[in-house]
């Protein structure tokens, strides 16, 4: 907690920006950074008890300025259990967005396709997930002031804001689905028996990040919409070999949808 606190006080010392709305960006769907009319930016670096994300396409700035008509904070860039950071530090920045006042978190992600209704950069917003991180953000001693020892995770994800970018894109013509994603540790992908293993278990997509914030932000009672874009499919017999150009190229192809579904959501 005291760490939280220093960070969070660090960042309102050096700027005055109060964000309604937290947004982490994930792999390949930095787009959404540039629609920001940018009022202030902190690299991580810079920022107390802020990790440094190392993967390719985490650009790793933390943006405040204004999408939709809302006060945004975003996270460009993020940190994964994979990196070698344990879960604290991996949902760090969710509690300090948190202190520094927001009100709703937006996480997107890329994954792996297990559903075979699916195909390459359609939309999956996600209405539960299963974990399988070996780690959670929520293990140790409860910090009372942010939540409760045993949160509830019936509704993880907000059944209003999904319907809401569900029909948005609908709307707009994209492909889209409802879906459950599992996360696991990761950094290798899966073998074809555990591709089948998960789609036996209830999953529709596969990766390796989302759920260790959206258990935090369930812990703090904040609202969670999240969205996936498929970047690769894992199931017979479109499987094959993984190229991460190739997953970016697919991201590339359903960042500007899911950008304007995310921005038209700010809006209404």
């Amino acid at each position: 907690m005291d760490q939280i606190q220093y960070c969070t006080n660090y960042i309102k010392q050096r700027t005055s920006f109060i964000p309604e709305v937290g947004i982490i960006l994930g792999t390949g769907l930095g787009m959404l950074a540039n629609k920001i009319d940018i009022h202030s930016e902190f690299n991580y670096q810079d920022l107390p008890h802020f990790e440094i994300s190392t993967v390719e396409a985490h650009e790793g700035k933390l943006i405040f300025g204004t999408l939709g008509g809302k006060n945004v904070v975003a996270m460009q860039g993020r940190f994964h259990f994979y990196e070698g950071y344990n879960m604290h530090q991996v949902t760090f920045p969710v509690r300090v967005m948190k202190m520094l006042g927001i009100q709703k978190l937006f996480v997107s992600n890329i994954s792996g396709g297990l559903n075979p209704a699916y195909e390459l950069a359609d939309i999956v917003i996600i209405e539960d997930h299963i974990n399988l991180q070996t780690q959670n953000p929520l293990a140790g001693k409860n910090i009372d002031e942010l939540g409760l020892r045993f949160p509830d995770m019936i509704e993880p994800y907000n059944l209003a804001m999904v319907e809401q970018g569900y029909h948005i894109g609908k709307e707009a013509g994209f492909t889209m689905h409802k879906g459950v994603y599992v996360s696991v540790p990761g950094p290798n992908l899966e073998t074809r028996a555990e591709y089948k293993f998960l789609r036996m278990i209830g999953a529709d997509c596969v990766g390796m990040s989302t759920v260790p914030e959206v258990i935090v932000a369930a812990h703090m009672r904040l609202p969670v919409f999240a969205a996936s874009i498929i970047s690769d499919l894992c199931y017979e017999p479109k499987l094959k070999k993984a190229n991460i150009k190739e997953l970016l190229q697919a991201a590339a192809l359903a960042e500007p949808k899911l950008t304007y579904i995310i921005e038209k959501m700010l809006t209404e």
